[in-house]
């Protein structure tokens, strides 16, 4: 308290209660930590990000840009009550990646909050997301949200109906994964995950699609 007490005296803010010999953390005091530190290190490369945007030729910048691929939300959760940690990141890296057993690859940038997440033998959920109601979802998920702000808030999530984390009541369908390996990339993570189980909500509708323009950015 002594110490929490001279920086507020110095006009610094509390990102979260302090915390005191022997008190555990609570997992919404590590998803706090974790995404603060998420958005330092994206404030400190951020120049330097945009510098290797802007560096690439143009010709293969519109090349690369003719790649598409789907659209899709990633959530995780780990723990429950006062440990559980839950996060979510629009995603359209996305590739199946194997027959037997089932499995696909996700790309996960290395400064997105969720990707402490989705270690080796951890579980997610990938929301395929539909066509007439994507955007949506799309715009709340790419918010940029405060340390520890529930990103769930005001989506309608089936909470129980998949291992690893929420299933969006509003999505096309959904897979539930489980993380077998990771490959590390100059600024990603490709992660590999077998796919243990899913299902469609329906199956008339068409997946969502993203069509880029250039290949600097998502």
């Amino acid at each position: 308290d002594s110490v929490a007490g001279q920086l507020r005296s110095q006009g610094q803010k509390e990102a979260f209660s302090p915390l005191r010999i022997r008190q555990l953390p609570s997992g919404g005091d590590y998803q706090r930590c974790e995404e603060s530190g998420t958005d330092l290190g994206q404030l400190l490369t951020r120049d330097k990000t945009i510098a290797a945007m802007k560096s690439l030729d143009g010709d293969l910048d519109k090349a690369l840009g003719r790649l598409s691929g789907g659209l899709y939300v990633v959530t995780a959760s780990q723990g429950e009550g006062d440990s559980l940690r839950r996060s979510a990141m629009v995603a359209s890296w996305v590739s199946q990646a194997s027959f037997t057993p089932p499995g696909i690859t996700v790309a996960v940038a290395k400064d997105r909050a969720i990707e402490a997440l989705m270690q080796v033998g951890d579980q997610f959920v990938l929301n395929i997301l539909r066509e007439e109601n994507h955007q949506q979802l799309i715009r709340h998920f790419l918010k940029r949200f405060p340390p520890g702000a529930d990103r769930f808030a005001g989506i309608n999530v089936l909470e129980e109906e998949a291992e690893g984390g929420p299933v969006l009541g509003d999505a096309l369908a959904y897979l539930g994964c489980r993380v077998e390996q990771r490959m590390e990339g100059p600024d990603h993570w490709v992660i590999y995950a077998v796919v243990e189980q899913g299902d469609v909500a329906d199956a008339n509708a068409m997946t969502a699609v993203h069509h880029r323009k250039v290949g600097n950015h998502y």
